[in-house]
């Protein structure tokens, strides 16, 4: 019924195609040259309706879609050129050429004209000539720019290529998160937006790095010297629900600061997971892969997004200081306090049992990441940087689990808790000696230290066999304390030798020490208090080990016209040694090459070619050879005798974007190959004559040939057909690696691909509605089990803004989930919707807002492991109906 009725809006709405007629053409200049980027304006005689806007693309094309009947002017221009004007009655459909000519003035009413103006890598929107007062958030006003995509996380792509850099007024917010940015900056305050392409925070070493970074940098509205502005939501809902939401900024020519406060329990994230790691510290591109930021052991701190109750406390500060002409001072602040509960239902089938599973999760996440940017110019040609992060973490979580084994019952009770640091300190130096010679140089220092104790409680035995419990006790009590600590020392020296515009040779040297400590101890506590130790029967870890790699790189990098190579190899020598019971000490050389390859055919038209031999170290554990405990039904030994991963790894890319045609697409290939590399093996306590135990696992780590390989393709095409957007992405992925199960080698596969084609209007005062389908295949097979599941979403989403002031949204999913192998079948329906309605000139806006309004209980999906497959049941927070008032500053 819902979709239907969506289909007969969309039907409504094709009607007024009718009332359309389309002007195209070309534009060149006198020599019969084409004009790329030329801006193509309709004025309507009716100042009452809104102006048309067109760019031509690189074969100098453009396309404009006219109400039937309008008088309208034209207008071309191009900084450069003279402009023209031309008018017409849009009656009929017309294809009409234009000619540039050559204008030796400076005309200031063109370029203030412009929407958009290209110069070399930069891009300018004026966003005045793209919004009609609707727009709330940044995020509403990058939508309504052409060639500009912003995705429900608030990543934001321009012609189809990522921004990696958000900054307001040139200087970054919040480190460069788009997120924080989309959803938080109030577009009255928002003015000339500028993309930047091939982007560096470093101007002399643009083009020197090959890292493809793109930036936004959002100009604030220059209407008063220093200026206040932001805003704040209350809102309050059913069953004691309530939200609250501040975005504050202040802004000075000297000295910047944004605060973003929100406090909530209807489960509303200000930073997912993914959020966290663009918060992970890090260098200059041009040290692009000789870095590798992990940011420490904070992955519980975001596993909290599908949850039964939720209570979100979340503070970032960001100030910007230019202290002196030489000298800017940046930083930030971010806090988050999460306390949550969770109820999970999995369905596990191993290699020959099957288990099912129940967990209840309580707890509780506190986060603080603060970061400091001394940035110092002593001339144009010389830049310094000084970082540094601290992290700090403290999570608890209280887990209830119930496991049924072949009506075999065992209830387990874990309380973990983890505290983590880490901190980064790094200084780069850069400068541009000559016009032939740059150098860059960086010195990185990271500490990174993690203490995990975890207590696991319960009435029946566990791990029989596998840990030397006393099993006379009336409960079953084992502790484990897990410290992990990690120093970095780190130093690299880079040499860019320009011959010639086309010809670039670039060398570095560096050295790499790394210093992990790995400490654990695992014990039963009896029903005295006293201590049953488990270290007589091979437990308990005391491990050092030492990484040292030293390497040097040669690249050669040339350009051919529309093509661009470079080619070159890493040497490293890895001197490794593991100090535990028994001593192990390593030396090995180890080359890896390295090869890009680019066409570059116009600006909106690219392919990229990318291979590397790479090679990775497995982190202490791995190589710890006493036991420890991993789960409530696993234990661990590590191997001492581990070596590196070696892998091969390719990358094709291919990007098209036309403005005129109204077509986006991308073609991504990516094939992996482990030449050698490290995968658990696992054997099951079959022999244990209670089923319930025979699930237990005794792990460990092995160096396998050929461990694994995978290949992962993907296309999204999207296509304007007059006032309908066509939406289309194929994805296929398929996998294979070898794990020991039982001490018998065996080969898994994992094949999946899946689809989603939407549609969406693009009408003017007219509902913005798409509708589409998600469908995902995936088959896993290994030799003693296979799985197939199929699941189907169907969805909608209608933005609507009428009645000068309302915006309606809505958006609705459903979950069509079925497992034929398991005889599982489940649907579920999501929908959430909010009206909003705020006054002209007015800073007071009133919401209501609804989530999940069926009421749904659980979501399902299913996941795979080495010698596991899944389907799980995930319960979610129930309907929330909530009322909220805010005010713009």
């Amino acid at each position: 019924m819902k979709i239907n009725y969506i289909i007969l809006l969309l039907f409504f709405s094709t009607q007024l195609w009718g009332q359309k007629i389309t002007i195209s053409g070309t534009v060149k200049d006198s020599l019969n040259n084409v004009v790329s980027y030329a801006n193509v304006i309709a004025k309507p005689k009716d100042l009452s309706k809104n102006l048309q806007f067109s760019i031509t693309d690189n074969e100098g094309l453009y396309k404009l879609q006219l109400t039937k009947g309008d008088t309208v002017t034209i207008r071309i221009s191009y900084l450069g050129y003279k402009p023209i004007n031309f008018q017409f009655i849009a009656s009929n459909a017309l294809k009409k050429d234009f000619i540039l000519e050559p204008s030796s003035e400076e005309l200031d009413e063109v370029v203030i004209e412009m929407p958009v103006t290209v110069s070399g890598d930069t891009t300018t929107y004026k966003t005045d000539k793209f919004i009609d007062g609707s727009e709330r958030k940044l995020r509403n006003v990058l939508k309504k720019l052409p060639g500009v995509e912003v995705t429900k996380d608030g990543s934001v792509t321009v012609l189809g290529k990522k921004i990696t850099h958000m900054l307001v007024d040139g200087k970054k917010f919040f480190g460069g998160n788009s997120k924080l940015a989309v959803n938080n900056i109030p577009a009255n305050a928002i003015g000339d937006i500028e993309v930047i392409d091939n982007y560096n925070e470093i101007a002399f070493l643009k083009g020197l790095t090959d890292s493809n970074d793109m930036a936004m940098n959002v100009n604030l509205k220059k209407d008063k010297n220093q200026f206040t502005f932001g805003d704040v939501e209350i809102g309050k809902g059913n069953r004691d629900f309530y939200k609250t939401n501040t975005n504050l900024f202040y802004y000075a020519p000297k000295t910047n600061i944004n605060f973003i406060g929100n406090i909530n329990n209807i489960g509303e994230q200000t930073m997912s997971f993914k959020d966290y790691f663009s918060f992970s510290g890090g260098v200059n591109a041009v040290f692009k892969g000789n870095f590798d930021f992990r940011g420490g052991d904070f992955s519980q701190f975001m596993d909290n997004r599908d949850v039964l109750t939720s209570t979100q406390k979340f503070g970032a500060l960001n100030i910007t200081k230019t202290a002196t002409s030489k000298l800017d001072i940046s930083g930030y602040v971010i806090f988050s306090d999460s306390d949550t509960s969770s109820f999970v239902e999995d369905f596990n089938e191993y290699t020959t049992l099957i288990e099912e599973r129940t967990n209840k999760t309580d707890a509780q996440n506190l986060l603080g990441i603060a970061n400091l940017n001394l940035e110092y110019s002593p001339n144009a040609k010389e830049k310094w940087h000084a970082r540094t992060q601290i992290k700090r973490t403290n999570n608890r979580h209280d887990n209830n689990l119930a496991s049924l084994v072949s009506n075999n019952t065992n209830t387990i009770n874990t309380d973990k808790r983890l505290i983590a640091t880490y901190v980064n300190q790094n200084i780069e130096w850069h400068k541009r000696k000559s016009d032939k010679h740059t150098f860059s140089a960086v010195v990185n220092y990271m500490f990174d230290t993690s203490d995990k104790n975890s207590f696991w409680t319960t009435n029946n035995p566990i791990l029989q066999s596998l840990i030397p419990t006393d099993n006379s006790q009336d409960l079953t009590r084992i502790f484990q304390e897990r410290n992990t600590q990690q120093q970095n020392f780190d130093g690299v020296f880079k040499h860019f030798w320009e011959i010639n515009n086309s010809n670039h040779i670039y060398t570095t040297v560096g050295n790499k020490f790394l210093k992990e400590d790995f400490l654990t101890e695992d014990l039963q506590i009896l029903d005295n208090g006293s201590e049953n130790n488990f270290v007589s029967d091979g437990f308990n870890n005391t491990l050092g080990f030492k990484l040292n790699d030293a390497f040097v790189g040669l690249h050669y990098k040339f350009r051919s016209g529309i093509f661009t190579f470079k080619q070159g190899a890493f040497l490293h020598n890895y001197n490794w040694k593991v100090n535990q019971q028994t001593k192990v000490h390593k030396n090995k050389w180890v080359i890896l090459p390295d090869f890009l390859a680019k066409i570059d055919f116009n600006k909106s038209k690219k392919i990229e070619l990318n291979y590397n031999l790479k090679t990775t170290f497995t982190n202490a554990s791995r190589f710890a050879n006493q036991f420890y405990l991993q789960s409530y039904n696993s234990v661990f030994r590590g191997n001492e005798n581990l070596e590196n991963n070696l892998f091969h790894t390719m990358n094709f890319r291919y990007s098209r974007f036309s403005l005129y045609r109204g077509l986006i697409l991308f073609a991504n290939l990516r094939y992996n190959k482990q030449i050698r590399g490290v995968r658990n093996s696992v054997v099951f306590d079959t022999s244990n004559p209670n089923p319930s135990q025979q699930i237990n696992q005794f792990l460990t780590a092995k160096l396998f040939n050929n461990a694994a390989e995978d290949f992962a393709a993907n296309i999204h095409l999207e296509k304007d057909i007059k006032n309908i957007k066509s939406k289309f992405d194929i994805g296929y992925n398929e996998s294979r690696f070898i794990q020991e199960v039982d001490n018998s080698i065996q080969t898994n596969k994992n094949r999946s691909y899946n689809y989603e084609v939407g549609l969406e209007t693009l009408f003017e005062k007219f509902p913005t509605i798409e509708v589409g389908l998600n469908k995902d295949f995936g088959r896993f097979t290994s030799n003693n089990a296979t799985s197939n599941f199929i699941t189907t979403v169907p969805f909608t989403k209608i933005d609507y803004y009428f009645l000068d002031g309302f915006i309606f949204n809505f958006e609705y999913r459903k979950n069509i989930y079925n497992n034929k192998d398991l005889a599982q079948k489940n649907t579920y329906e999501m929908a959430n919707t909010s009206l909003s309605y705020n006054k002209e000139n007015s800073p007071w806006t009133f919401k209501i807002t609804g989530q999940n309004l069926f009421d749904a209980r659980f979501k399902q999906s299913n996941r795979f492991s080495d010698y596991l497959i899944s389907d799980t049941k995930t319960f979610i927070l129930p309907r929330i109906l909530m009322f909220s008032v805010g005010y713009n500053l």
